[in-house]
């Protein structure tokens, strides 16, 4: 039996070329106050910046085949501009267009809508609830007449789509176009990535191909990939705390000289390079299909905690400042909260991963989940 290849975590030239040319445009074009302005604004996604990332740097195709107008390459490089875009905390529909949809679509063999993906000309988003999580169970609307009612809430970027990809009872994937749909804006923690209610009644539809299978990887590579957002997160405010913390004085001596200050970027900084591996894991394993289940399991049981972790520490060490709207600390946080739910929060992704690996929690009388008493050791 032939051993699996070791996942390859460090990044090719490619790819650290792709990371500066994604950085340089989101430092020119993406800086906090801009973000914060347009989540003050009835138009939270950044449709000039969208179009610049899909259509001139044609990232809105990174998973498509060449055959069909893509670039043809990896769930890494995926991984690599979704590390960029959370370190700036873009507002655009990357994740659920350019990888969860085309994902779905790429499961159905639907080339005509992933040659619009590929061109720039459409957004497309799965219409599920933001919270679903890979092999969960899952919403689906009525088929009726070659037409779909019902409707689907929490469904993140649906007021930016054009095509919907909506499951429906008859086990079939159909598309539909966002004009024939109703979508009302729902309350969401993160502005930049905005929740909503789609309605259908009576929307014509297309059938693309069976729902379970397209979701299943849909939603998986979504929650491999989401990781690497959570790195970029992670590793900004991280980054920002550090410079801040060497600027800011008290006492007439630097903030970040203070030993108990010191040990805890200590902490935070072996979180954050822990989440960077298991991210680069999750990533290598989409691309190459070994141990993809486990690998995903593994990032999203750890990813979560380190972001929110790294979020409320930045929020601290900034003091007074970092509390106020104008600092965009606030960003970073929110959308590392709205993250821990996202395709699955991390209690789920942690149970998934012990059924893979075989060590669920001993589940006897005497050994009940989370108990804890002579002879047994508590649940974690």
């Amino acid at each position: 039996m032939s051993a699996q290849p070791e996942p390859a975590l460090l990044h090719t030239e490619e790819e650290e070329a792709l990371r500066a040319a994604v950085r340089d445009l989101l430092t020119d074009h993406c800086d906090p106050a801009g973000v914060i302005t347009r989540t003050e604004s009835a138009a939270p996604h950044d449709a000039a910046l969208w179009k610049t990332l899909a259509d001139s740097m044609g990232l809105a195709g990174l998973l498509i085949p060449e055959a069909l107008g893509g670039q043809g390459a990896t769930h890494r490089e995926a991984a690599v501009v979704l590390e960029e875009l959370g370190r700036a905390v873009a507002p655009v529909p990357y994740l659920t267009s350019a990888v969860v949809a085309t994902e779905a679509l790429l499961a159905c063999g639907a080339e005509d809508l992933l040659g619009e993906l590929a061109s720039a000309t459409t957004v497309a988003v799965l219409a599920v609830g933001l919270h679903v999580a890979p092999g969960a169970a899952f919403p689906r609307v009525r088929y009726e007449g070659g037409a779909l009612h019902g409707e689907s809430t929490g469904v993140a970027d649906a007021s930016f789509a054009d095509v919907l990809l909506v499951p429906a009872d008859d086990g079939g994937l159909y598309a539909v176009r966002a004009a024939d749909t109703t979508v009302t804006p729902q309350v969401s923690l993160d502005l930049t990535r905005p929740l909503a209610r789609v309605t259908l009644d009576g929307a014509p539809a297309r059938r693309l191909g069976e729902a379970e299978p397209a979701l299943r990887r849909a939603l998986r590579a979504g929650a491999g990939l989401l990781a690497s957002e959570q790195l970029g997160l992670a590793d900004w405010l991280l980054t920002e705390t550090v410079r801040y913390l060497k600027e800011r004085k008290q006492f007439n001596r630097q903030v970040g000289g203070f030993q108990a200050l010191k040990h805890r970027l200590a902490r935070l900084w072996l979180e954050v390079a822990g989440l960077r591996a298991a991210a680069r894991s999750a990533a290598d394993a989409l691309a190459t299909g070994a141990d993809t289940d486990v690998a995903v399991a593994v990032a999203q049981a750890y990813a979560a905690q380190v972001a929110v972790h790294a979020a409320e520490e930045a929020l601290q060490l900034h003091g007074g400042i970092g509390m106020t709207w104008e600092h965009p600390v606030h960003l970073y946080l929110k959308r590392a909260k709205a993250d821990s739910i996202a395709y699955g929060a991390t209690g789920t992704h942690r149970a998934a991963l012990a059924e893979l690996v075989d060590l669920r929690a001993p589940d006897t009388p005497g050994h009940a989940r989370g108990a804890s008493g002579p002879g047994t050791a508590p649940v974690k």
